[in-house]
């Protein structure tokens, strides 16, 4: 047997176990991308959550059309926890090419279900071994042999079905709801499903302790993916203008999005739509032409993810001096350049705080969740209204595009806040109207919109050097009062966006500092950290930019305070140091995790625990 990964195996502590695992292990399967999987996979994870159990699903998949290997990950967790977990209990081997390697990688005592052919045994002898003969079983029941090819996936399912104890109805009412409109490709692949059960009902003998056990954890939740959730945030929004390039992570937020408009904002009577969705030439044009929505009063955004905010650096900064609103999702993936699209990571974080030349700062949210995902969407344009800025909503590739489970989305009730605007009736009562003066004490300027024919009304737009009446000028008086109040303005909004999330713990001299996706590793490592080694420790999620008052005060608490996130170069850990005062600064450390893959909670306690000093 070939040395397994240490560290791994301290983390389970699995040895050929006797009892039942119930809901809790994780399931891999891997195959190649363009097989038609996927279907499969999202049947399997539907009918577990169905079953009331807990589940996540994140889809490890390459940057090519067709023929590398990819991994579809499935953690069945009876507590609940959502994160990436290391260790793979269950594989299913449909990749002849990742195979060798793929049997390494898994704890003693996992399973392995695999196609007949491959000779997987000799490998290692401390694993569970399900041999099926696919190829055979696909024949009976899927005469077209050019569909055999997709079909073949779904006997897996059904020999998962019978060995864990997944209930076959589940199966069916999940393969139905993924071919709704298509019922005799659900008939087909139904009769795949059952083909691969039944073969394991009569040859397969179960020798793996992993079992799945119905459960009431899972009753009124959904599962959704972070794009869909946010398109269906900017629907809410009100959003009539969509502006966008493709690019990997970001592009099924807008195609998401194209199709809620569709179904929702179309005249049924006219067929005539409320909305415009333009698909431009490249990253820049989609911004500029977004900005040119926001100027004329819509609700406008684009979405895009690194290099994409690369190149929008330049209208980024003119959007934010001549102070349009305007909504920018980055959905981010792993850099620099074009790095790798099809990984996770939060390195843009200070790109997007500081984009463009010159002295310019940012209004940032930081969802962590599907749900956030929906309700920061729906902040993004009031709070870009409000403050006539570019506000950037920082989601990631695995809260994008994978799946999550999460309560239902509340239906908002809150009425839209689009900030200082001016009408007609209201220029008739104010004496003067200069555009960018600050009336009111907190750098916010009042605006007016194309088609209020108040002789008032009209102002040139500038993006170069203005006084407060909007006229040119090049006088270093009225530059240093325009970024004066443009600094205010910021100042006011570190006020308005939303607070941090805090658990304290009186007892705890740790505080630990996350946003967006690794907030799922630190709930779970905290929790390791608490029962394996009795450390105790605060939480402090971020969910925007600016920072407040609470975060220092949060540090000040605390003898020592770690920040986590999933880039290199520590990048909101250098954003706080910037905020707070040097000996607040001084408690801080840094947990970083940049590997492409979601962080996980072993990597999280393993980096704490070396800088505790900790065995």
């Amino acid at each position: 047997m070939a040395p397994l990964d240490l560290a791994v195996q301290e983390e389970e502590k699995l040895s050929k176990p006797t009892e039942k695992i119930i809901n809790d292990f994780n399931i891999q399967v891997a195959t190649v991308n363009g097989s038609g999987s996927q279907t499969a996979n999202t049947v399997l994870l539907r009918s577990i959550f169905q079953m009331g159990v807990p589940v996540s699903g994140k889809n490890l998949f390459p940057s090519n059309i067709a023929g590398l290997p990819t991994w579809f990950t499935i953690r069945v967790s009876k507590k609940g926890y959502l994160a990436r977990r290391e260790a793979i209990d269950i594989l299913v081997a449909m990749n002849p090419e990742s195979a060798r390697e793929d049997i390494f990688k898994l704890v003693s005592g996992a399973m392995v279900v695999h196609d007949e052919p491959l000779s997987l045994k000799s490998l290692r002898d401390d694993l569970v071994y399900y041999a099926v003969p696919f190829d055979k079983l696909v024949a009976t029941v899927c005469p077209d042999a050019k569909l055999r090819r997709l079909v073949k996936n779904m006997i897996y399912d059904g020999v998962l079905a019978k060995l864990l104890g997944i209930e076959m109805p589940e199966i069916e009412k999940s393969l139905r709801k993924q071919f709704r409109k298509k019922p005799k490709a659900a008939d087909l692949n139904f009769n795949a499903a059952k083909a691969g059960y039944e073969y394991a009902e009569k040859h397969l003998t179960k020798a793996d302790p992993y079992v799945v056990e119905r459960m009431d954890l899972t009753k009124g939740k959904i599962i959704i993916d972070g794009n869909s959730a946010a398109a269906l945030g900017c629907v809410f929004a009100g959003v009539t203008v969509a502006t966008w390039y493709p690019i990997t992570p970001s592009s099924s937020l807008c195609e998401s999005l194209i199709e809620y408009l569709k179904r929702y904002r179309v005249d049924k009577e006219t067929g005539k739509a409320s909305f415009a969705v333009v698909q431009a030439e490249d990253e820049l044009a989609a911004l500029g032409m977004a900005i040119g929505a926001g100027w004329a009063g819509a609700r406008a955004m684009t979405s895009t993810s690194g290099p994409g905010i690369s190149l929008m650096a330049e209208f980024a900064g003119f959007a934010y001096y001549s102070e349009v609103p305007v909504v920018i999702f980055d959905i981010q993936r792993v850099g620099p350049s074009t790095g790798l699209p099809t990984r996770t990571s939060q390195s843009d974080i200070l790109s997007a705080a500081f984009l463009s030349h010159g002295d310019t700062k940012h209004i940032l949210l930081l969802p962590a969740s599907v749900e956030e995902c929906f309700t920061f969407s729906l902040e993004a344009f009031d709070l870009a209204e409000e403050f006539q800025t570019p506000v950037f909503v920082m989601s990631d590739l695995d809260l994008g595009m994978n799946n999550w489970m999460s309560d239902p989305f509340q239906y908002p009730t809150k009425p839209f806040h689009r900030g200082k605007v001016l009408s007609g009736e209201e220029l008739d009562r104010v004496k003067e109207f200069a555009r960018y003066r600050d009336v009111d004490g907190d750098g916010i300027p009042y605006r007016t919109l194309p088609g209020n024919h108040h002789p008032r009304a009209p102002f040139f737009t500038r993006g170069s050097g203005h006084n407060e009446w909007a006229i040119y000028s090049e006088r270093p008086d009225d530059y240093v009062r325009n970024m004066d109040r443009l600094a205010r303005k910021y100042e006011t909004a570190r006020q308005r966006v939303p607070t941090p999330a805090i658990d304290e713990n009186s007892k705890a001299k740790v505080g630990l500092i996350a946003y967006g996706t690794s907030h799922w590793a630190v709930v779970e490592s905290r929790d390791r950290l608490l029962a394996a080694h009795d450390l105790e420790t605060s939480y402090l999620r971020l969910r925007a930019v600016p920072l407040n008052h609470e975060l220092e005060d949060f540090i000040r608490r605390h003898d020592r305070v770690y920040v986590v996130e999933q880039n290199r170069d520590g990048q909101m850990h250098d954003l706080i140091r910037l905020e707070v005062e040097p000996e607040a600064a001084l408690k801080l450390r840094s947990v970083r995790h940049y590997n492409g893959l979601p962080i996980s909670p072993r990597s999280v306690v393993e980096q704490i625990l070396a800088q505790e000093g900790i065995d």
